[in-house]
């Protein structure tokens, strides 16, 4: 095999698909625009659902590139061999061009050739759909794969919770995935053994993904007339295979890291819970640098992304205080992973004050939590002691959990300081039913989605460059977009402006929304360069990623004669006069510096 360093394999990946009339696409923001359905971007395809349901691409039916993603539903499984919060994704798509055999065949060469990543073929296995009722068995993936060397005893056929994408929402494009694998064992853990197999000796590198059919709203699935391919490949897990590593931990990406938090005092590779401890340190440093860094940045608050990012910060702290009494410093270990990877992500090294500045003050309030939930626990103390059980009640811990903040784990601790134990099945069972009620609540707030191009979404699609417009108009050109979440019932801009609006700026911006509205402007769609967009007038998204090739949406008479011009990837209404009377519902800050504007369309 070819030993590869991060860098070496994202280039090689890139140039591979280049040099198969691929356009490389720039990867997008960690925090998806115009999606309700999630607080991250967590896969390489996620910003190219549009694209995938149909939305032509300005670059063209054959797209590279590279992505950051966020992915938290393993995030107990952190400091384990593979799983990272943050990780990186190459992928590779046809937008209604190639389809399973050219696919198949592209990926099988980079995987083995020589020139390439140079793995031996009898290292290799894959996993194809099975089938079900309505949907028949991947042969056609199978017998592919049997041409380019697989053999057959090292393809297995899963079930759809292993072989299957989609629809994005209840109806939709969708179709079987074939997932390739790397035997990292000498021997199988029995004779079922193949790729797939839980016994972690086969390990996931590269996933293609064939969208063939569309499922109706009667539940059948109907054969699409234009098929799609998206592939997507993890560096870290790929990076791990080539250079014989047997932890993502051990490779040159996190190498640096991990020697930051040894300077500390600590020693990684010769215990076991020390070693858990830095690799969540490691990891969720780095994913912080980047939510903290990315161009649409959020800061930690107790809601959504910001939430989700106070936790990785809080996380990291508290291990932090277990290799180290008085805790580990994340600003210095930050600075690191912006070394590292301020190349191919030039925005950690411009946000550099803000991800070491923003570490720093969330350091500092979880320590006074810590001060605070230590302090309640030494007022309830007395009472606790005088049970002769010695038995902390899950209650009482869930409380100074949900209440303060405090970690379970440091109840816990402080209970054993004091000769007792904490029920913990009765704080998990607390802590289960405050997780019922919150997924249940995110169940309603998160419909809609980037896959959702439903006639009420467009319209809202349409509003906010009506508003975007507006704002500038009532409150002036600093007024510019931070981000939209569109649902379609709603929709929710964020704007920069540094005081409340008044009542009478939002009944202005209301009254000029409606105005163009009640005008009944058609909508224009043109793809041109990025620099001959902004120079024509299109309003375009500072800090933004945009590719060569972009598509600019036009409302007004002609796309000379016009009140808004955007660089959007759409989709929008055909005219303004079919959104119906805009209305504004509230307006409040979202940051400093940022207001947010929720508005309806009655």
């Amino acid at each position: 095999m070819n030993r590869l360093t991060a860098d070496e394999l994202r280039g090689k990946y890139i140039n591979f698909f280049v040099s198969r009339s691929h356009t490389q696409v720039q990867g997008k923001s960690l925090l998806p625009e115009n999606d309700p359905t999630a607080l991250f971007t967590m896969a390489g395809m996620h910003p190219l659902v549009p694209y995938l349901l149909g939305e032509k691409h300005p670059a063209g039916n054959r797209l590279v590139n590279y992505q950051k993603c966020i992915r938290t539903s393993d995030i107990d499984c952190v400091g384990d061999e593979s799983h990272l919060t943050f990780f990186e994704m190459l992928g590779n798509w046809s937008l209604g061009d190639y389809f399973k055999d050219e696919a198949i065949r592209m990926s099988f060469k980079f995987l083995t050739s020589a020139e390439y990543l140079n793995i031996p073929v009898e290292k290799l296995g894959v996993t194809v759909f099975e089938g079900e009722k309505g949907v028949p068995r991947d042969d056609e993936s199978a017998e592919i794969w049997k041409k380019t060397g697989i053999p057959e005893n090292r393809i297995a056929y899963l079930p759809r919770d292993d072989n299957w994408w989609g629809p994005a929402g209840t109806t939709g494009p969708c179709g079987p995935d074939s997932e390739m694998f790397y035997y990292t064992g000498e021997t199988p853990c029995g004779p079922d053994c193949k790729p797939g197999c839980s016994c972690g000796k086969w390990l996931e590198i590269w996933n293609d993904v064939f969208m063939q059919y569309n499922k109706n709203s009667q539940g059948e699935y109907e054969p699409l007339e234009r098929k799609c391919v998206d592939t997507g490949m993890g560096i870290e897990r790929t990076v791990t295979v080539l250079n014989g590593k047997k932890s993502v931990y051990d490779t040159e990406i996190f190498e640096p890291i991990i020697a930051a938090i040894e300077k500390n005092g600590c020693s990684y590779g010769h215990n076991s819970d020390t070693d858990r401890s830095i690799r969540i340190i490691a990891d969720h440093v780095r994913s912080a640098a980047f939510i903290l860094g990315d161009p649409k940045a959020v800061t930690p608050s107790n809601v959504g992304a910001g939430y989700v990012l106070r936790r990785l910060i809080r996380r990291a702290v508290r291990h932090g205080r277990k290799l180290k009494a008085e805790g580990i410093s994340l600003s210095p270990i930050a600075q690191v992973v912006i070394e590292i990877f301020k190349g191919p992500y030039p925005e950690l090294n411009e946000n550099r004050d803000l991800i070491l500045g923003e570490l720093a003050k969330e350091e500092a309030k979880f320590m006074e939590t810590l001060q605070k939930g230590e302090h309640e626990f030494e007022k309830l103390l007395p009472n606790l002691l005088k049970d002769p059980r010695r038995i902390m009640s899950g209650r009482l811990a869930f409380k100074l959990y949900d209440t303060y903040g405090f970690p379970i784990e440091l109840t816990e601790e402080l209970a054993g300081e004091s000769g007792m134990t904490v029920n913990r099945q009765e704080f998990d069972e607390a802590f289960k039913k405050h997780q019922e009620l919150s997924r249940a609540g995110s169940e309603q707030l998160f419909k809609g989605g980037l896959g959702d191009q439903g006639e009420m979404a467009v319209k809202y699609h349409t509003a906010t460059h009506l508003l975007h417009k507006a704002l500038k108009i009532v409150l002036g050109e600093h007024a510019a977009q931070k981000g939209s979440n569109i649902t379609a019932e709603r929709l929710r801009f964020d704007f920069t402006h540094t005081a409340p609006m008044t009542e009478e700026e939002i009944k202005k911006t209301e009254d000029i929304v409606n105005e163009q509205i009640k005008k009944d402007l058609p909508l224009f769609m043109e793809t041109m360069g990025i620099e001959e967009a902004k120079a024509a007038g299109a309003v375009a998204l500072f800090g933004e990623k945009y590719e060569a090739q972009v598509k600019v949406y036009t409302a007004g008479r002609s796309p000379q004669d016009y009140f808004s011009k955007e660089v959007c990837g759409g989709p929008h209404a055909e005219s303004t006069g079919s959104l119906g009377i805009f209305k504004i519902q509230k307006e409040q800050s979202s940051s400093a510096g940022v207001r947010r504007i929720r508005a309806v369309l009655c």
